[in-house]
């Protein structure tokens, strides 16, 4: 048997070579990420947020006359200010509304009123619901020690909730931090983003994949966050002046529905409900009710026009992105999935159009 030719010992260690060098950058791609992994929530969200507030840098900067780094800190710190203003004004609230309640509980004079009797005339759940409300009235001690077990528990799942809460809070702050810096050095990260995505699907496709991932994010934020905190201060401003207790808390609510994509509607007409019920029928309670109900559907006129705005892929397909990312990914999952559905149909039309080298092609649909 003859040996093997030269070319061929050198094109076997040629490949071997290969397969040594990919195997050693798999092993060094594979523990920067488990190194990175930690963080990569925050760094996503500090991305997201100086994608979404950087046209507002470049705004500021040029009316006011500073620096870049002055005009992200500006924004950053009334950003911050901003959030912890009214979440110091919440748990102040909060937390004067337990001790009350304690101290109430203490006392004995607990008195719950008596039920309105229209509510027995409710359809489905009007019968139940007054009988519930009428034994609350007339032994609440009784009532209390039936459901206590059941309040335990919804208690200490509600606490832990509350401490994810808190801790998810505090994320947001440190990545608008992040944020702030990365909105400081702006254009250094515009060009490496354009740099990366040049090195990954070429130079003359690259810039335009930068520009719609920017385009998709700021998208998703106006169409979806900008939209929900909207609707929130229009329904909240509606509790305020109706004199909802809890106006915040319920208007924050409203705000964390909206996000995830749930109709507001399932906060608003149980409050709707208990106004009529307390209040009875009336031109406020009316007035009350048509206002609320028209501000929860802001969104159905708001959300075509905002969503797809600067994105050149059909509106439809950033929504879907945007439930399905939200679904598989939490609130981050709104931009993820959006900006890969965005960017997998822009390649995905790219690759149809380039197959077809001699014969014109067809517009590519764009809603």
């Amino acid at each position: 048997m003859l040996p093997p030719a030269p070319s061929d010992k050198t094109a076997t260690r040629s490949q071997l070579d290969v397969l040594i060098r990919a195997g050693l950058i798999s092993v060094l791609a594979f523990f920067c990420f488990q190194v990175f992994q930690p963080f990569l929530n925050l760094m996503l969200w500090s991305i997201i947020l100086a994608i979404t507030l950087y046209p507002l840098q470049g705004m500021l900067k040029n009316r006011l006359g500073i620096r870049d780094g002055l005009a992200a800190s500006l924004i950053i710190l009334v950003a911050i200010i901003l959030l912890l203003v009214p979440a110091y004004l919440m748990g102040a609230s909060i937390t004067s509304s337990v001790e009350g309640a304690v101290t109430l509980f203490r006392s004995g004079d607990v008195r719950i009123p008596p039920p309105n009797d229209s509510i027995a005339t409710w359809p489905l759940i009007g019968q139940n619901l007054y009988d519930f409300w009428q034994h609350a009235s007339d032994d609440l001690t009784s009532l209390l020690r039936k459901v206590m077990p059941y309040v335990r528990s919804g208690g200490l799942r509600l606490l832990s909730r509350m401490a994810g809460v808190g801790l998810g809070f505090l994320m947001f702050i440190a990545a608008l931090i992040i944020a702030g810096i990365f909105m400081a050095y702006g254009e250094n990260g515009s060009r490496s983003s354009v740099m990366i995505a040049s090195r990954i699907s070429g130079p003359d496709k690259g810039p335009q994949i930068a520009a719609l991932c920017t385009a998709t994010v700021r998208a998703v934020a106006q169409g979806v966050v900008g939209i929900a905190f909207i609707q929130m201060l229009l329904v909240g401003a509606g509790f305020v002046v109706k004199g909802v207790p809890g106006a915040g808390f319920l208007a924050l609510v409203v705000l964390l529905v909206s996000i995830v994509q749930l109709p507001s509607l399932v906060i608003i007409v149980p409050i709707i409900g208990v106004v009529f019920a307390l209040e009875g029928t009336n031109a406020a309670t009316i007035a009350f009710a048509i206002y609320s109900l028209v501000a929860c559907q802001t969104d159905n006129v708001l959300k075509p026009l905002l969503l797809g705005r600067g994105v050149n892929v059909p509106m439809p397909i950033v929504l879907i992105g945007a439930l399905g990312g939200m679904v598989t990914g939490g609130i981050i999952g709104l931009f993820t999935g959006s900006v890969v559905l965005a960017v997998g149909y822009e390649l995905f039309w790219q690759w149809v159009e380039d197959s077809q080298p001699n014969s014109e092609p067809d517009e590519k649909p764009n809603g």
